[in-house]
C-alpha cells in the first residue's frame, strides 16, 4: 500500500472487489433479473391467461371466496394489474397464522374460476436470492449481503479516487489489447452508470438498516414487535358482532381509494370478519403508483363503505426510508424507466465480472510461467469461470426445471431451486477439471443453447408461446421469450469470441522469476483502474 494516497486506494479497490466479487456478481445478476420479477412469475405459470380488469377481478374474488370459504377470520385478495399474472386469493381461519393462510392460496382466471397451477417460486426466487441467499438462515444471508454491499461501496469510492482520468477514459476503448482492453471496458461500464451504482448500493444497505444498526430500535422499543407495529401500522383489531351483513358497494370503495391516492390503484384487498357486522375492507395501495415504499391503506366499514381508518403519517424519517427503499426496488418505475434501471444494473453486473477477469488477465503476464500459475491464481481463475459463466447456465436451468418437472410433484418449487444450485455446482466442478479457455467456451455454449431453446420449447409444449402471446396482445410474455432467445445469442457470440481469441493467442514463453516480479504479484499499487 506504499506509494501515496491514490496508489493505496488502488490496492484497496482491487482487494475489496476481489474478496467478495463472486457474491457481488451473483447479487447483481439476480437483482437485475428482479426488475422483471412479475413477468418472470407470469412466465413460470403458463396455466394463467391474461387477468381480468381490477374491479371485475375484485368482485369475482369476493364471490368465489363467499362460495368456497366459510368461517374465515380474513379474506385476502391480491388484485391483478398491468404486470401481475392473475388474481390471487387466500384466507386465514381462526387461530391460524399468516403462513397457514398463505398455504391456502388459489389463483383465479379472468372468468373468476380457480385454476390449478404448478408450484413455483417464479421471479420471487431470484429476488430473494439476491439478498437472502439460500440454504442458510435468512438473518445470516442478509448479514452476508450487507457485508458485501459495504465492500462494494468501498470499491466504488476507491475506484473513483484511483482513476485520475475517469471520464476521459470512458471514451477510450482499445480493442484487442489484452489487459488494456479489459481495463477500458471495466472503466466504461463503471462510469456509464456510476450514479446508479452508488444509489443501488447505498439504498440496498438502507433497506436492512434496522438489522445492521439495531441500537436505535432496542433503545426506544421494548421489543421488535412494538417497533414493527409503528413502522407498519395496521387497522385496530375488532371483535365479531354476531350479526350478519352483506358486503356493501365494493366498486365504490375501490373508486374512493383511487381518488384519495390521486389515481393510484389498489394492489390488495383484505376483508376482516367477512359477513359480520363489524367487518372491515382494507384497501392497500399498490407500490407501482408512487416512489415511497411505505405502506398506505384505507379501511372501510364493509356495510356502507364509510372510511374508518387510514394509515397514519410516518413522518419525515419514515418517508425518507420509504423513498430510498422505493428507489432500490423501482416498483414505481414505468416501462421505459424500468428498462433504464435494468440496463444500468446489467452494466453493474458486467463491471463486477470484468473486474474479476481483469485481476487474472493482469497478473498472468507477471507469472514466472503463465501456463503453470500458482494455486491462488488458479483458484481465482476457476471460480471466475464457474461463477461468471456458470450462473447464467444455472438460471436457464431453473426455467427448464419449471417446464420439465411434473406439475403434481411433491415439493416441486423446492426442486426447481435444487436444480438451479445443482447445475451451478456442476459448472463450478467443470471449471476445475477443464482447461480455462475450454471451460469458458463450453459453459458459455451450454448457456447459449439452454437459453435459446427455452422459447422454442415454450412454443411447442405450452399455449403461452411467442406467437400465442403476440396473437393475444400479451407483449410482456412475448418479450420474455424474445429476451431469452436474445440472451442465448449474446452468450453464443461471447463463446465465439473466446474461441477466436484462443486460436489467435500466441504461445507465451516462461518468464524467469525475479524479485521485482515476485514483489508485484498481488500488489495493485500504481496501477490505474486496477481490480474488480
Amino acid at each position: 500500500m506504499s506509494g501515496g494516497f491514490r496508489q493505496s486506494q488502488a490496492w484497496l479497490h482491487t482487494w475489496t472487489g476481489l474478496l467478495v466479487g463472486w457474491v457481488l456478481y451473483a447479487m447483481f445478476l439476480t437483482g437485475t433479473s428482479a426488475y422483471w420479477r412479475e413477468e418472470i412469475t407470469r412466465w413460470t405459470l403458463p396455466e394463467l391467461d391474461a387477468p381480468a380488469e381490477t374491479t371485475v377481478a375484485a368482485r369475482q374474488a369476493v364471490q368465489w371466496l363467499d362460495t368456497h370459504v366459510e368461517g374465515a377470520d380474513t379474506w385476502t385478495i391480491q388484485l391483478p394489474g398491468p404486470r401481475a399474472p392473475g388474481t390471487l386469493v387466500f384466507w386465514q381461519m381462526p387461530g391460524a397464522s399468516y403462513w397457514d393462510a398463505w398455504a391456502t392460496r388459489t389463483w383465479l382466471d379472468a372468468s373468476g374460476t380457480a385454476v390449478p397451477v404448478r408450484e413455483t417460486l417464479g421471479g420471487d426466487f431470484f429476488y430473494r436470492l439476491h439478498f437472502d441467499m439460500h440454504y442458510i438462515p435468512v438473518r445470516w444471508g442478509r448479514w452476508l449481503a450487507g457485508a458485501c454491499a459495504m465492500f462494494m461501496l468501498v470499491a466504488i469510492v476507491t475506484g473513483v479516487i484511483t482513476h485520475k482520468k475517469i471520464f476521459s477514459d470512458f471514451f477510450t476503448f482499445r480493442r484487442g489489447k489484452g489487459q488494456r482492453s479489459w481495463l477500458d471496458g471495466h472503466n466504461a461500464l463503471a462510469v456509464l452508470s456510476l450514479p446508479f451504482h452508488l444509489m443501488i448500493t447505498y439504498t440496498g444497505l438502507v433497506t436492512l438498516m434496522t438489522l445492521y444498526m439495531s441500537a436505535g430500535v432496542t433503545a426506544n422499543y421494548p421489543n421488535q414487535a412494538a417497533f414493527y407495529a409503528d413502522l407498519f401500522p395496521d387497522t385496530p383489531a375488532v371483535a365479531r358482532s354476531g350479526t350478519d351483513i352483506p358486503l356493501g358497494d365494493l366498486d365504490a370503495m375501490l373508486a374512493r381509494a383511487g381518488a384519495d391516492w390521486d389515481g393510484g390503484r389498489v394492489g390488495q384487498l383484505r376483508i376482516d370478519l367477512p359477513g359480520d357486522g363489524a367487518s372491515r375492507v382494507i384497501a392497500t395501495r399498490h407500490l407501482d403508483s408512487r416512489i415511497n415504499h411505505a405502506p398506505d391503506a384505507i379501511a372501510f366499514a364493509a356495510d356502507d363503505g364509510r372510511i374508518v381508518w387510514r394509515t397514519p403519517s410516518l413522518g419525515a424519517a419514515g418517508d425518507t426510508r420509504g423513498v430510498l427503499i422505493g428507489l432500490h426496488a423501482a416498483r414505481f418505475a414505468p416501462t421505459t424507466m424500468r428498462w433504464l434501471f435494468f440496463l444500468s444494473s446489467l452494466a453493474g453486473t458486467l463491471m463486477v465480472a470484468s473486474g474479476l477477469i481483469l485481476w487474472t488477465v493482469k497478473r498472468r503476464t507477471r507469472l514466472p510461467d503463465p501456463d503453470k500459475p500458482h494455486l491462488g491464481f488458479r483458484l481465482v481463475e476457476k471460480l471466475n469461470i464457474g461463477v461468471v459463466a456458470g450462473l447464467p447456465v444455472a438460471m436457464a436451468g431453473f426455467f427448464w426445471a419449471n417446464r420439465l418437472l411434473p406439475s403434481p410433484m411433491d415439493a416441486r418449487a423446492a426442486w426447481e431451486v435444487h436444480v438451479f444450485f445443482l447445475i451451478w455446482l456442476a459448472c463450478l466442478l467443470h471449471a476445475f477439471v477443464r482447461l480455462p479457455r475450454a471451460a469458458w467456451r463450453e459453459q458459455l455454449l451450454a448457456g447459449a443453447a439452454l437459453w435459446a431453446a427455452l422459447p422454442l420449447f415454450n412454443l411447442a409444449a405450452t399455449r403461452r408461446g411467442l406467437f400465442d402471446s403476440l396473437a393475444a396482445g400479451d407483449v410482456a410474455m412475448a418479450a420474455m421469450d424474445a429476451g431469452m432467445f436474445a440472451t442465448g445469442l449474446v452468450l453464443a457470440s461471447i463463446a465465439w469470441a473466446v474461441a477466436r481469441h484462443a486460436r489467435r493467442a500466441p504461445a507465451r514463453p516462461p518468464r524467469r522469476a525475479n524479485a521485482t516480479n515476485t514483489a508485484r504479484i498481488g500488489d495493485a499499487a500504481g496501477t490505474k483502474g486496477a481490480g474488480a
